[in-house]
């Protein structure tokens, strides 16, 4: 079997995310663990995996191994995404335009804004009292 892998990395918000995809059995792991166990809320993993679908790739003849840090869950999905679909247009550059025209090769640009001085948080004011 081809040892060579593939690499994409993926970041969103504060989270970054290293894809690796290589031929194998279709074991897709974070972080150590599978996917499902790692992304336990309801559409996250499916919504990663859909990649494949996009690039018309069965994912039980690749293996993934994503190593992500930072950030909550939605952030670290998105990174986990964006890193794969960067990984299999490194895997096959036909597959740039079908990823692109699915959303999964634009990074979402949205950061958390700062705390401004006088301010509660970025845009939240104190309560106004008259007296």
């Amino acid at each position: 079997m081809d040892n060579r892998y593939y690499e994409g990395v993926g970041r969103r918000k504060q989270s970054s995310a290293r894809v690796r995809v290589m031929a194998g059995s279709g074991v897709f792991t974070v972080n150590g663990k599978e996917i499902e166990a790692f992304f336990t809320r309801m559409g996250d993993a499916l919504e990663i995996v859909n990649a494949f679908a996009v690039a018309n790739y069965a994912k039980n003849k690749y293996d993934v191994s994503v190593l992500v840090q930072g950030g909550g869950v939605t952030g670290q999905r998105d990174a986990v995404k964006l890193g794969l679909a960067r990984a299999l247009v490194k895997m096959d550059e036909e597959l740039r335009s079908p990823l692109r025209q699915s959303g999964y090769l634009t990074r979402d640009p949205r950061v958390k804004e700062r705390k401004k001085p006088g301010l509660k948080r970025a845009r939240k004011a104190p309560t106004y009292t008259k007296r």
